[in-house]
């Protein structure tokens, strides 16, 4: 196994996220339903998404003291260095252990081998105190077993490091499902709270700081005093979950973290995703009904930040009421997403496509779509591309893989993976959501000209 270097980290490489495309079981289309809100399609066939390796590129901002060492190829290495935009003499928190000719031979042990980039990468950084190996397709493909060797070297460096594993492969996955994979081994490796600890409010996501700190405060001012993130921006400030712990998905992609919370006894809150007015002001109710806030004490915390929230929206509405919007199935934000638009802006929702489509953690989004609103869970691109250029709509949310083909065929488009790496939780970024998508049609517009 070699390790490539990352710009300042030697033996270690900037790994990647790759984009591509994975033929999927069948070509046929069958029909699935809610209990609430539109029925949903089920479609199976070619698909393009990134791989599960790009959460990297905001997680290991997040944790501020953590590592993320991918076990693949080159080509991981090569695309995320292009998707986190890393320069030369930046010293960044992930590489990648490249898996080479000699440890597919068997010539090298290639347990041997991690251990060994693993020692060198923890003496070169010693600020490290949370490692993550994370496996890509290759790693799977060889059935290398990553999480056997973390526990082996999370022994061995304990207690200055703790050494986790999760996937990141891009063989079954969408790429937001690599934060839902390291969010749920940290929920695995957590301590656990009794029943008689005092009630705690979780909120689960990588928010911006930004973010994280408004919530805080809204929090802070309703009187609920124990709020906690998951992921903590040190690996030192992981939260304690137990039977008392209440939490909010700050994000609609984290089934298995959401599950595996649900297994430790916590308390999931059903509610709207924090995005625009509407979608903040129903999350926090959630918290505030779930911790005995009186609805004046809530009513008065949150009545100037919506009332910016919804002057700020004001601005972008002349440009996205009455447009079209089709979204290709990428980020699994598409229907929180299409809500805002709909509700909040004014847009007619021509398709919602989701890689996947999680009906419990989406019911209260599903049940305030327009109740004939297309949705596909899954993709055949072939057929989604036909009915994309069928329908004609004023703007298509995609993957980076098909919107420059789109911009050529006279389509306005936004890239989907900008949602996720923009700040556009919370009251504050309602406005700086809404121009997301504002922005490509108002090019367009002055295009036309």
């Amino acid at each position: 196994m070699s390790a490539v270097s990352t710009q300042s980290v030697p033996q270690g490489k900037s790994l990647g996220a790759s984009l591509g495309a994975s033929l999927g079981a069948s070509q046929g289309i069958s029909l699935g339903s809610c209990a609430t809100g539109p029925k949903i399609v089920q479609e199976r066939g070619q698909r393009e998404v990134f791989c599960g390796l790009t959460g990297i590129v905001w997680l290991h901002r997040k944790i501020q003291d953590a590592f993320f060492l991918v076990v693949g190829s080159r080509t991981c290495a090569h695309l995320i260095q292009s998707a986190a935009g890393v320069m030369i003499f930046a010293e960044p928190r992930f590489a990648t252990a490249i898996i080479d000719e000699r440890d597919l031979a068997g010539l090298a042990d290639i347990d041997d081998e991690l251990d060994r980039v693993v020692t060198r990468l923890i003496e070169r950084r010693p600020d490290i105190k949370l490692l993550f190996l994370v496996g890509s397709c290759p790693s799977e493909v060889i059935k290398l077993d990553l999480s056997r060797a973390a526990q082996r070297l999370s022994q061995q460096m304990t207690p200055n490091v703790r050494v986790l594993a999760y996937s990141g492969s891009g063989i079954e996955t969408t790429f937001t499902q690599g934060e839902d994979a390291c969010l749920s081994a940290l929920v695995a490796q957590a301590q656990r709270a009794d029943a008689a600890q005092k009630p705690s409010l979780l909120v689960v996501g990588a928010l911006a700081d930004a973010v994280e700190d408004q919530f805080r405060r809204l929090f802070a001012q309703m009187g609920i005093e124990r709020v906690d993130f998951l992921p903590a921006r040190r690996a030192a400030d992981m939260p304690m979950i137990g039977p008392g712990t209440k939490f909010l998905l700050a994000q609609p992609f984290l089934t298995d973290t959401a599950r595996a919370l649900e297994a430790l006894g916590a308390q999931h809150l059903p509610a709207l995703y924090p995005l625009g007015a509407e979608g903040v002001a129903e999350w926090l109710r959630a918290a505030a009904r779930a911790f005995g806030v009186s609805r004046e004490t809530f009513e008065a915390v949150i009545a100037a930040p919506r009332a910016r929230a919804e002057k700020s929206l004001e601005r972008w509405r002349p440009h996205l009421a009455g447009k079209r919007v089709f979204f290709v199935p990428d980020s699994q934000l598409e229907p929180p997403m299409a809500r805002f638009l709909a509700r909040e802006l004014g847009m007619e929702i021509v398709e919602i496509g989701a890689p996947y489509v999680d009906r419990r953690r989406l019911a209260e989004e599903l049940a305030l779509l327009p109740p004939d609103t297309p949705i596909v869970e899954g993709q055949d691109v072939e057929r989604q591309l036909d009915r994309l250029r069928a329908a004609r709509p004023d703007l298509a949310v995609c993957g980076l893989g098909l919107a420059n083909p789109l911009e050529a065929e006279g389509f306005a488009t936004k890239w989907s993976i900008e949602l996720v790496f923009t700040p556009v939780q919370g009251f504050e970024q309602a406005g700086d959501l809404a121009e997301l998508f504002a922005r490509p049609l108002m090019r367009r517009e002055l295009l036309e000209i």
